[in-house]
């Protein structure tokens, strides 16, 4: 391994010895930086920490063993390799150099192809040592995605399953009991489908997803009705949430602009704010939950509001309710994995939009989000 204009420091008290290390090296391709005094190396090494240190045993005022020591008790220094170069020979001697956090030990006199063997050998282990920690960093960071991405998909995915079992469990209660076959209305039997086709497709996004948060979302942008595809979605979750004793209202103001939008990722959002309302008002409440989407066009961006009349958000996390991993704590409440508000900012900013929380509401809840007209999305 060449020396790839690597910095070293010698340290010993001997002029002689520190010139002709110096001259050496340097005419092998190294920077050389020295000192005379441990005192005035330790505080060279600290502003400005060389690739290996070549260290002499015996100094005055402070020996090299003491200088080790310091070096490896400071995290700022500790990783550096320290070669001793010692005409101590002792077997103790060297041992006592290991001990302390030496790297390696040269008997004096030596011979120069030796002690640039050593250095070699010591700056090819250090930078492996970096290249493992490198590799060790980024294993944890495609670990850390894979679980994100894992818990997005399983998160989202209680969404649609639970829309169909509403929709099959309200059907089982109409049914009369004593019927062996069941015959269902063509839209029920259509809703049903769409729910198991988005199930589908959140399955077929797990891999794409591990790479949401380095890569961002996936979209795959058409020109889209919001107020349809709203529309579109409150009947299907219509029948699932007579069930659970919810009214959902719908505000949508007249002739809405264009987006450019995903409309399977602009789906999960809502059904991930409306599952999130479900969640922390369970039955049996105190009185009926009644959940209100609102959409409206200001300057360049539609505004979509989806507010419920429920429990609130504690105010203590409202400025971290969007963060990974956050979740409520209201008391009686499934806590679920505190990724839906998560996954929702990463698919609205996504679309170049915005999301946050109205804290000046006087009951309930209301979660916003923006998302810029057509002519604003490339």
């Amino acid at each position: 391994m060449g020396p790839d204009c690597k910095t070293l420091f010698i340290v010993d008290d001997t002029p002689d010895n520190v010139r002709l290390l110096a001259n050496l090296l340097s005419a092998h391709g190294y920077r050389i930086r020295k000192a005379l005094n441990a005192n005035f190396a330790l505080k060279s090494i600290e502003q400005s920490p060389p690739d290996l240190i070549l260290l002499d045993v015996n100094m005055p005022t402070m020996n090299g063993y003491e200088m080790c020591a310091r070096l490896k008790s400071n995290p700022h220094t500790q990783e550096i390799p320290i070669i001793f170069i010692s005409a101590l020979d002792n077997v103790l001697d060297k041992v006592k150099a290991f001990n302390l956090g030496g790297a390696d030990y040269i008997t004096k006199p030596f011979q120069m192809e030796e002690v640039l063997a050593r250095i070699e050998h010591q700056l090819l282990l250090q930078q492996q040592k970096h290249q493992l920690r490198a590799e060790i960093q980024e294993r944890k960071r495609a670990e850390q995605s894979l679980e994100v991405s894992l818990r997005v998909v399983s998160h989202d995915l209680r969404n649609p399953v639970l829309g169909l079992s509403m929709v099959l469990n309200n059907c089982l209660k109409r049914a009369d009991p004593d019927q062996t076959e069941l015959s269902l209305p063509r839209q029920t039997l259509e809703q049903m489908a769409r729910s198991c086709e988005r199930q589908l497709a959140l399955i077929n996004s797990l891999v794409e997803s591990q790479h949401w948060e380095q890569q961002g979302v996936p979209l795959v942008l058409r020109r889209l009705d919001l107020g349809t595809l709203v529309r579109d979605f409150a009947e299907e979750w219509s029948l699932g949430l007579g069930e659970q004793e919810v009214t959902l209202n719908l505000n949508l103001g007249e002739n809405l602009p264009a987006i450019m939008g995903d409309a399977n990722f602009i789906w999960r959002v809502l059904e991930n704010l409306l599952a999130n309302s479900l969640k922390y008002n369970p039955l049996p409440r105190p009185q009926p939950l009644s959940i209100t989407i609102t959409v409206t066009a200001i300057d360049q961006t539609l505004t979509c509001r989806v507010k419920d009349n429920g429990v609130g958000v504690d105010l203590a996390i409202a400025d971290r309710v969007f963060e990974r991993y956050q979740r409520g704590d209201r008391e009686n409440n499934p806590l679920g994995l505190g990724l839906g508000l998560y996954v929702c900012k990463l698919i609205v900013e996504a679309h170049g939009g915005q999301i946050g929380l109205n804290t000046a509401v006087s009951r309930g809840a209301e979660i916003y989000f923006t998302l810029p007209l057509e002519k604003d999305c490339a």
